[in-house]
C-alpha cells in the first residue's frame, strides 16, 4: 500500500517550490516519483503534430520525488501511517489520527 496516491493534497518541502500545495496527478511506483498539479513546471518546445496542429512552446508539469511531498490532512502536512480497522487495512493522519478517505 503506499503513503501517497493519486488525488491526495500534498505540500511541497523540499526544492524551489517549497511550502506550495497541489493535488496529485499521478504517482510513478517504481520510480519513486510523483506529478503535482502546478508544480515544478518545465517549458518544451513541441513540433507541430496532428495532436497539436500549432506547435509552440508548451509548459507543464515534471515529477518530483515522492520524498520531498508531505500528505495534507485538514490543510496541515503529517505523516502517514497504516493501521487495521476491522479486517481492513486504512491509512491515518498521525497528527490527528483520523483515518484518509
Amino acid at each position: 500500500m503506499r503513503k501517497i496516491k493519486k488525488d491526495d493534497m500534498v505540500r511541497i518541502i523540499a526544492g524551489k517550490d517549497k511550502g506550495r500545495d497541489g493535488k496529485v496527478l499521478s504517482v510513478d511506483v517504481k520510480n519513486g516519483r510523483v506529478i503535482v498539479e502546478g508544480i515544478n513546471m518545465v517549458t518544451k518546445h513541441q513540433k507541430p503534430s496532428q495532436a497539436n496542429p500549432q506547435g509552440g512552446i508548451v509548459r507543464t508539469e515534471s515529477p518530483v520525488d515522492i520524498s520531498n511531498v508531505m500528505l495534507l490532512a485538514d490543510g496541515q502536512p503529517t505523516k502517514v501511517g497504516f493501521r487495521m480497522e476491522g479486517d481492513k487495512k486504512v491509512r491515518y493522519a498521525k497528527k490527528t489520527g483520523k483515518v484518509i478517505a
